[in-house]
């Protein structure tokens, strides 16, 4: 890898070398089968569900940007996140955080309790609260959280929730990075073991591209979670991973403006005389500002705010 994050995001996998037109913007693979040498003698790729070399592209630069070994995409968050959650068996536990995006909470609540997967939700915020639930559903194999989270913005430290974890033998740590992506914040350098990021949001940046990626550092997970991708078939086309990496070109400046403009909104929203309350990891007077300050680089645009009166007032 290079030096910095914006040369990593440009350059990384994507070498005109490996091309025979030595292209310097890699050419999007669409066929979904490729020649073997000869019966039973596979070359580097077989069938696009298993591998796909604009597939690879991405994986290959995310690794990167994450501070991870091995990186998987999945054709939206949803769908990375239901592969994670197939590394569970029937009786296990989840503990998740109490406040979480609407979808894994649709998914954990309507879903994974029908397969019976215990699912339950802790204000992970105290990490007494964490300790506690650990001690007492024993079954847990999963601990699931946001930071910040989606749409209340509280801040979870990281490394002090993978310390308790890691008590736990077979427990493991799972963040999503959605709202802050690799720029602000790194979670598996604060000891998280799998980081699942909504591409959608802010790494495609564009409004045009469903999907997920999930990384991680161990190698017997990646193969676990590698085998769960092509066996259940949620991989993204390669037209899609060729607009998320072209997305990911410019992830340095849009998040640096994000945060610029977000601080400013905030700002502007706390003096507002209809305000009455903002939420805002940038902001001093936000519960977790330490929290956030010591484990991100900076905070994304998404400000949540509440109004005076009611909801005809807003």
């Amino acid at each position: 890898p290079f030096k910095h994050f914006a040369t990593n995001a440009i350059h990384v996998g994507q070498e005109p070398e490996q091309w025979n037109s030595w292209a310097i913007v890699p050419p999007i693979t669409l066929s979904t089968s490729f020649k073997q040498a000869e019966p039973g003698k596979n070359r580097c790729y077989v069938y696009t569900r298993f591998g796909n070399p604009s597939r690879d592209v991405l994986e290959e630069v995310v690794t990167t940007l994450d501070g991870a070994k091995c990186r998987l995409a999945y054709s939206s968050g949803l769908g990375a996140i239901l592969n994670i959650c197939h590394l569970l068996k029937t009786g296990d536990t989840i503990i998740c955080m109490d406040d979480v995006y609407g979808g894994t909470r649709e998914l954990f609540n309507k879903i994974l309790k029908d397969y019976n997967l215990k699912v339950v939700f802790v204000d992970l915020t105290k990490l007494e609260n964490l300790e506690a639930a650990l001690r007492k559903e024993t079954k847990t194999k999963l601990v699931w959280l946001e930071t910040p989270t989606n749409p209340t913005l509280k801040g979870i430290d990281i490394r002090a929730c993978a310390d308790v974890v890691h008590r736990y033998p077979g427990v493991l740590l799972a963040v999503d990075n959605s709202l802050m992506s690799p720029y602000f914040q790194r979670p598996l350098s604060l000891g998280a073991d799998i980081c699942m990021t909504s591409a959608t949001k802010y790494i495609n940046g564009h409004s045009d591209v469903l999907m997920g990626l999930v990384s991680v550092n161990r190698d017997d997970l990646y193969e676990r979670l590698k085998f769960l991708q092509y066996s259940l078939g949620a991989v993204p086309s390669p037209f899609d991973c060729f607009l998320c990496n072209r997305g990911l070109k410019t992830l340095h400046i849009r998040m640096k403006l994000h945060f610029q403009n977000g601080l400013a909104v905030a700002k502007f929203l706390e003096c507002h005389p209809q305000v009455e309350k903002v939420i805002y990891p940038g902001l001093p007077s936000h519960p977790q500002y330490e929290v956030m300050q010591k484990q991100c680089t900076g905070v994304s645009g998404v400000v949540s705010f509440y109004i005076k009166g009611k909801k005809e007032n807003a």
